[in-house]
């Protein structure tokens, strides 16, 4: 998702999942307007996979509720993120069980982004981001949630300073190669 975000980027992911049942952040990147394909491989013996390339692209504002929510519910985060470089309004709602993850990833997000610059309000079950929004570098504390430090770090590819997460070690929970695909973007 940070090729859609990042100047000048063009990102090649290949053997993503596709699932149908996890496939919403595919959805809501389209419906933002970004550049993206997504061919899927025709050798995938169980899981669906595919190839994804994504550009960086101008995204608009979208609604982000209903049933689509439990197939992205993990990708918010970063939706949110995402969000802020939106133009327009960017609304996620049904989101309810974001409260009962690793922390309370509505308030979290919210709370990390603002520190950003972020124009974003909490929601009883989501959230409200206006964008586009020039976002700052700052410390952002990751509350020991690899989704929320993943978002920190991906943050730190578009703003206007530096950003410091506390914990960045707990990343590596579900993702133990993310700082060096990171790098890979930012080439």
């Amino acid at each position: 998702m940070a090729g859609a975000i990042c100047q000048n980027s063009k990102v090649v992911l290949e053997n993503v999942g596709i699932n149908p049942t996890r496939d919403g952040v595919i959805e809501v990147l389209r419906n933002m307007g970004a550049s993206m394909t997504v061919v899927p491989n025709e050798d995938d013996q169980s899981e669906p996979t595919a190839t994804i390339t994504i550009e960086t692209s101008t995204l608009k504002g979208t609604i982000i509720e209903g049933d689509i929510i439990p197939r992205l519910i993990d990708e918010i985060p970063i939706l949110a993120l995402l969000a802020t470089q939106a133009h327009g309004t960017t609304i996620i709602k049904d989101a309810e069980e974001l409260k009962v993850k690793e922390t309370d990833r509505i308030t979290a997000v919210v709370d990390e982004l603002q520190k950003l610059g972020a124009r974003i309000e909490a929601t009883e079950d989501g959230m409200v981001i206006e964008g586009p929004t020039p976002l700052q570098g700052a410390s952002l504390k990751t509350y020991g949630d690899h989704r929320i430090g993943m978002m920190g770090a991906v943050a730190a590819l578009i703003t206007n300073g530096a950003v410091t997460l506390d914990d960045a070690e707990c990343i590596a929970v579900s993702y133990p190669s993310f700082f060096e695909h990171v790098e890979a973007v930012k080439k």
